[in-house]
């Protein structure tokens, strides 16, 4: 499966032991190591499905930074003011590099995605100038796309209902897309659907007793 030749695709990534504070892991599972390997997972995905060098990552976390290293993709030091400030560092490397390329954002909390997942997104988001694909929820955003100059990111809660304000709203078939993890619930779906092996490996780890 091919996909369009200019996207470009950041994902933000936060330090490891500040991410998923809701989520709460099986007992013997540390949170900040199921964070850094849900991110790991989602960047392989996304350097298998676009090739490495189409992938910016934003963290100043320091295992992510080496994955990124071994995955051969580039890294950005996220500013620390926020989601919204980490894409925008994102988009202005993008920019700055390819100044007419399509350009994505992925959140890093996809530990279940393909990489056929995204190019199927990415092939349905270069058919409008800005488009929002929302979370299993509905209410976040797991992609964020624009064909054009303008990609306006406003995450947060409810994230979604704002980005569709200016964006076309993608309901697509892909719940592999679409489960990020902020809860255990959620975790327990991504594991349902088939989490990438370094989730696999980190919950391994959990104390079934």
């Amino acid at each position: 499966m091919s996909t369009h030749p200019c996207w470009r695709l950041v994902v933000p990534v936060k330090r490891a032991r500040e991410a998923k504070s809701r989520l709460r892991p099986p007992h013997g599972v540390r949170r900040a190591d199921l964070a850094h390997a849900m991110a790991h997972d989602t960047l392989a995905a996304a350097c298998a499905g676009l090739g490495p060098h189409r992938v910016v990552v934003v963290t100043s976390d320091a295992s992510t930074s080496e994955t990124v290293r071994r995955l051969g993709a580039h890294r950005v030091p996220d500013p620390g003011t926020g989601l919204d400030a980490a894409v925008a560092a994102g988009l202005e490397r993008c920019r700055r590099e390819e100044p007419g390329g399509h350009v994505a954002v992925l959140l890093g909390d996809l530990p279940a995605l393909r990489p056929a997942d995204l190019l199927t997104a990415l092939q349905e988001c270069a058919r409008h100038t800005r488009t929002v694909v929302p979370d299993h929820t509905g209410t976040g955003t797991v992609l964020l796309a624009t064909t054009g100059p303008d990609l306006r990111p406003a995450f947060g809660s409810g994230s979604a209902a704002r980005h569709a304000a200016g964006a076309t709203r993608l309901e697509l078939d892909l719940p592999r897309l679409r489960q990020d993890v902020d809860d255990r619930d959620d975790l327990l779906r991504a594991v349902g659907l088939g989490v990438g092996p370094a989730t696999r490996a980190v919950l391994a780890d959990a104390d079934h007793a």
